[in-house]
């Protein structure tokens, strides 16, 4: 019994191993034959394109013209003036030789007036005048030793009063003259000149050249007591 158990359990092993193995080729020819139909259907959709005609669009319905409108006619144009044109042009005389050009004409322009001459320099300047009229020298003095020796007659007569006198001096500055220009008493009118003339000094009057001259000068003296 135990053999035979034993028998029958490697036939069953062996008859599992025979149906797996079965089912493993079935499947495999099954799984191929899928693989190969999916790729052949994948193949023919790529290269197969269905292509579709068209409908051609319906033709248009013919519109009806548009109205007329009303265009003013166009403007008169003037015809364009005739063109003469000359049949025959006139020839052109070519010269093979041309001759040089004539050279410049030199024109020399006329010699420039002579300059005037100079003017004359202007003469020298005149030296300074060197005049000047008389004027008295020591006045203050002289002028107190005439009234001084006022007059006695004058005085024992209370006279007084302003004599005016003009005297000429001389170029050695001393009275050469006198006269009565205001008088206010015989008896003043004589002692007034007389004590100029005596006491009297004068620096001259002077030429342009600052030559000592004659000239004149003319003043009052007063007579007055106290």
């Amino acid at each position: 019994m135990a053999y035979a158990d034993q028998e029958m359990s490697g036939n069953r092993i062996i008859a599992i191993i025979i149906v797996a193995l079965i089912h493993v080729g079935i499947g495999y020819l099954l799984i191929s034959g899928l693989a190969y139909s999916a790729v052949k259907e994948a193949v023919e959709r790529v290269t197969t394109v269905d292509i579709e005609d068209e409908p051609e669009p319906p033709e248009p319905e013919d519109e009806p013209p548009p109205p007329e409108e009303n265009v003013a006619p166009p403007p008169p144009v003037a015809p364009p003036p005739p063109i003469s044109i000359a049949p025959n042009p006139p020839p052109v005389r070519t010269q093979p030789n041309i001759p040089p050009p004539a050279p410049p004409a030199r024109i020399v322009p006329p010699p420039a007036p002579a300059a005037p001459p100079a003017p004359p320099p202007p003469p020298p300047p005149a030296p300074p005048s060197q005049a000047r009229g008389v004027s008295p020298d020591g006045q203050a003095r002289w002028t107190r030793r005439i009234i001084e020796n006022y007059p006695s007659r004058a005085l024992r007569r209370e006279i007084e009063g302003t004599v005016g006198v003009a005297v000429t001096v001389g170029p050695d500055g001393r009275v050469a003259s006198c006269r009565v220009t205001r008088s206010a008493d015989p008896i003043l009118d004589q002692a007034a000149c007389d004590d100029l003339t005596r006491y009297g000094r004068f620096n001259p009057a002077l030429n342009d050249a600052g030559n000592p001259i004659s000239g004149s000068w003319a003043t009052n003296i007063v007579y007055q007591l106290n």
